[in-house]
């Protein structure tokens, strides 16, 4: 069963490669939104630990890292991605 995922991360030391290699790896989900700068929502039919074992290959020691299965009630403001993808996928 598909479900909705919120991933946020902090980059310890991080270079833009790193940045780009999570970008990437995000996107492969296929259905993916940018919520704000270290914030993405994914659908997918992993389980939490599945992403984050496959996001914190990816990131530099020390980074921290938050993927949490999304409830059904959410509020936002002044996100980077559509408002109508959140609407539909949360």
């Amino acid at each position: 069963m598909e479900k909705t995922f919120i991933i946020s991360y902090d980059l310890n030391d991080g270079e833009p490669e790193d940045y780009i290699n999570i970008y990437e790896a995000i996107k492969e989900y296929g259905t993916w939104a940018h919520i704000t700068e270290s914030t993405w929502a994914i659908v997918t039919t992993e389980r939490a630990k599945e992403v984050r074992d496959k996001l914190i290959e990816l990131m530099p020691a020390g980074s921290s890292l938050f993927v949490v299965n999304s409830g059904s009630v959410a509020a936002w403001r002044n996100v980077q991605c559509s408002n109508d993808w959140l609407k539909k996928h949360l």
